[in-house]
């Protein structure tokens, strides 16, 4: 055989055959290839590597998860609580379980703590789910359950809510089962009270959820997806191998949500039967978040969910009603994406964008008359700003600040800014509201700098607290964007000290004031760590070299005064060496004993 020819390709002959068949006999031949499958040959055999079960490394506590959640949500104190203690609860007791795996054995029938989340619109519901599956790092998928009522028999959807999982997870299937489902429009499920006969549709979707809210395995292959089967055909012909196909929710939390429009009438209603005549109370009127506070699981079933569902939900948490005043306080906190996002929406355009405290406070305004609470946030401000966002970049505004007045007499104001974008009138503006954002983020700092200091490990001292404000006023980034980059910028200067220690043997350790006029000369003149470095050597070496030669001292504290006068803080240094050495002074035998025994 002539080894220099090629091989023929098993493809390539199967395609000739086909053609010689089809000239010869026309379509009424076919050539079929067999699935050939790999044999059980040594050479052939494909190891599976072992996957490590996956371990849940969760430590947090409630309050350090409240904590947490305080930096971006306001109000919802009571929800904050359930939901992060039960939360918490959930995932420690899996820990709990990995770790001593002998010590606490598998009880039939346990509860999980699935969550019903009960409140108006726009008040977070959303968007504290998405913050506690960031921070604690689990897959998280968001389902609409209004996309299962569309479809009525929708059990193979429910279980899609599960392969998303595994698709979140990477594919790790092990991880999938320790992650959080998140079921918006809850309510929207529960069969309607004026309907006679059963609703299918609703009830059906109720009870495809209740094994996935338990426990069941769920298969990843979907039996009616072709493309799901031929991959699996394809990956045994390769490896001779069965993946594990399936995916326990034993351990994955379920959270729904919904604004329950109409639940409150049924639960006053059962709240305010009572005797008449003497023995009759009066019942005064209520805030509907504190009637969905007393709900109970008779009221759920009333509004249209079946028992079984309702008892698979043993934790409930009502979100409040948000005023006015809670949707400034939103607007003004320096995590709120909304108005970092409109400032990235301009800043794309080269223009920085100031909002002054009473744009804030109008725009809750108008936002609080539209009654979809934080939601309203985001079309008030749309709606003030988009003229201004249409028209800017094509003028020679750089800077413009959105004052009340802007909003009120927008044209007005878009004329003067285009016409006249250098008026000295506008940049004081610009200025003041810089001045004022500024105040707003030193106070917000101040009160919250025991949280900050230890979320990120980086000392707040008020000089450093009056450098994050500069910056952040004077950048368009949000604050926890500020603290990453002072943090690294602070274990970078503190890396300086062991690099001086390598070099010069000489151990300095840089006070926090000595770090913060470094951090200075940073913002200011841009220098970098090198020429810091360079300086520090220049200015010190020598003089802390000669101090080491008189007094054997070999560790020195920088303050700010050594690194701005380096030669007065080695000539104090130098002085102290030369101070004579006093000679005790004599004393009498009645201050001796009088010293010994200072009580007589």
């Amino acid at each position: 055989m002539n080894t220099s020819e090629k091989f023929p390709d098993p493809k390539e002959i199967e395609k000739e055959l086909g053609e010689f068949l089809a000239k010869k006999f026309g379509g009424s031949v076919k050539l079929t290839a067999p699935i050939v499958l790999p044999q059980a040959d040594a050479s052939d055999t494909v190891e599976t590597p072992v996957r490590k079960p996956f371990e849940v490394h969760f430590d947090l506590k409630p309050e350090e998860l409240v904590s947490y959640l305080d930096q971006y949500i306001i109000k919802q104190d009571n929800a904050k609580a359930i939901l992060a203690t039960k939360i918490c609860t959930h995932f420690n007791r899996i820990r709990f379980r990995q770790n001593k795996p002998h010590a606490v054995s598998d009880m039939v029938g346990s509860i999980k703590n699935n969550i019903l989340m009960l409140g108006p619109t726009g008040v977070g519901k959303t968007y504290m789910i998405r913050l506690i599956a960031h921070k604690i790092g689990v897959p998280f998928v968001k389902g609409d359950a209004t996309k299962f009522s569309e479809t009525g028999y929708v059990g193979g959807d429910v279980e899609d809510l599960v392969r998303d999982l595994v698709r979140e997870a990477d594919g790790d299937m092990d991880k999938a089962q320790y992650g959080i489902i998140y079921i918006d429009e809850i309510d929207k499920i529960a069969s309607a009270q004026n309907l006679i006969g059963a609703d299918v549709s609703r009830t059906g979707v109720q009870r495809a959820l209740l094994k996935p809210m338990e426990e069941t395995d769920v298969d990843l292959k979907v039996p009616h997806d072709p493309i799901s089967m031929l991959q699996e055909i394809e990956r045994f012909r390769k490896t001779g191998h069965r993946d594990r196909s399936t995916v326990n929710t034993k351990n994955v939390l379920f959270i729904m949500s919904g604004a329950f429009s109409g639940l409150d009438k049924i639960i006053k209603k059962r709240i305010s039967e009572q005797p008449i005549g003497f023995g009759a109370t009066f019942v005064r009127p209520q805030a509907e978040t504190e009637i969905l506070s007393k709900v109970k699981s008779e009221d759920l079933i009333a509004f249209g969910f079946e028992s079984e569902f309702v008892g698979r939900l043993p934790v409930r948490a009502v979100f409040e009603q948000l005023s006015e005043d809670d949707l400034y306080t939103i607007l003004a906190n320096p995590n709120n994406p909304i108005i970092l996002g409109k400032k990235l929406d301009f800043a794309a355009y080269g223009i920085t964008v100031k909002i002054s405290n009473d744009a804030l406070r109008l725009l809750a305004h108008q936002a609080f008359e539209e009654s979809t609470g934080a939601r309203g946030l985001v079309s008030a401000v749309e709606r003030a700003l988009l003229r201004f966002e249409k028209r800017l970049p094509s003028s020679k505004v750089r800077r413009f600040g959105v004052t009340a007045e802007v909003i009120e007499n927008a044209e007005q104001c878009l004329a003067y800014l285009e016409s006249s974008p250098d008026a000295s009138d506008l940049q004081a503006a610009f200025e003041a509201i810089c001045a004022e954002e500024k105040a707003t983020l030193t106070k917000y700092l101040s009160d919250s700098q025991t949280h900050l200091a230890e979320k990120f490990g980086l000392p707040l001292t008020p000089a450093r607290i009056a450098l994050i404000a500069d910056y952040y006023v004077a950048h368009t980034v949000d604050i926890n964007g500020v603290f990453e980059k002072f943090t690294l910028f602070h274990e970078q200067v503190k890396a300086i000290e062991m690099q001086f220690l390598k070099k010069t043997g000489i151990n300095i350790v840089f006070e926090e004031e000595a770090v913060d006029s470094i951090i200075e000369r940073w913002r200011n003149d841009s220098a970098n760590l090198d020429d810091i470095y360079k300086q520090l050597s220049t200015d010190l070496e020598y003089g802390l070299k000669l101090v080491r030669e008189k007094t054997g001292r070999n560790r020195f504290f920088l303050t700010r005064t050594a690194l701005e006068a380096p030669e007065a803080f080695i000539r104090d240094l130098l002085k102290e060496t030369q101070q004579p050495i006093k000679a005790p002074h004599p004393i009498s035998s009645l201050q001796r004993d009088q010293e010994r025994n200072p009580t007589q």
